[in-house]
């Protein structure tokens, strides 16, 4: 693997570049998958793509530094893009009717089982880094 390369481009440059990259990649899938005749299937067909594009660029070449920093600058606003597909599921939730409270137990349960056993793990190896570290100071203190 290669480092990534230095190249000094404005950020509104790299935002429009890689806006540009992420739209030409989503839109050549979607037209493959009409091709194809499985028109569902073009987000992740895009996905999947833009993945294998960019671990070969990084390969072959290193990923340059305008890539990443508009890369972070989109995500961290990001967030977004999931509000009208939050809504949408909010309004179908309400038209489960009757199965509203068991599609809500299901989902809180599904959600803080996992969350509860990363922050399990999570407090363990935290504990066992503070142990091996307070170890090592503990030891390099007693050494004249």
């Amino acid at each position: 693997m290669k480092p990534a390369h230095s190249s000094h481009l404005p950020l509104w440059i790299a935002l429009i570049s890689t806006l540009t990259m992420v739209i030409v990649v989503r839109e050549t899938a979607v037209v493959l998958c009409q091709l194809a005749g499985i028109e569902k299937a073009a987000n992740i067909v895009g996905l999947v793509a833009m993945f294998v594009i960019l671990m070969i660029w990084r390969l072959l070449k290193g990923l340059p530094n305008w890539l990443t920093q508009a890369s972070n600058t989109l995500l961290v606003d990001s967030g977004f893009a999931f509000l009208p597909v939050s809504a949408g599921a909010g309004l179908l939730l309400f038209a489960l009717g009757d199965e509203l409270l068991g599609v809500m137990v299901t989902m809180i349960v599904s959600t803080l089982i996992p969350m509860w056993g990363l922050a399990l793990l999570a407090n363990r190896w935290l504990n066992q880094d503070a142990n091996a570290n307070s170890g090592t100071t503990n030891q390099q203190k007693e050494q004249p």
